[in-house]
């Protein structure tokens, strides 16, 4: 199973991810952002938006919003 292993935060809504399988890359968050729900909007602000941390091998935020390491190195794949 991949964890998240590092995040450092890169600028606006991106966060530089490196993964347990030593792969990495930087993921723009905007289209969580452009989704508008809920659990994503508290992310528009950048206090907000750079308080994440990893738990359990995944990203997360204070209120609850988490995304697994498969998920976002996915999205690495795809924009490759």
């Amino acid at each position: 199973m991949i964890k998240i292993v590092a995040a450092d935060y890169v600028n606006d809504h991106e966060i530089r991810l490196r993964f347990s399988d030593d792969s990495s890359g930087t993921v723009d968050f905007r289209p969580f952002l452009d989704a508008g729900t809920p659990m994503t909007e508290p992310l528009r602000d950048p206090a907000f938006f750079r308080s994440f941390y990893l738990e359990l091998g995944a990203l997360a935020w204070p209120n609850g919003f988490d995304l697994s390491a498969e998920s976002l190195q996915r999205r690495l794949d795809v924009a490759a």
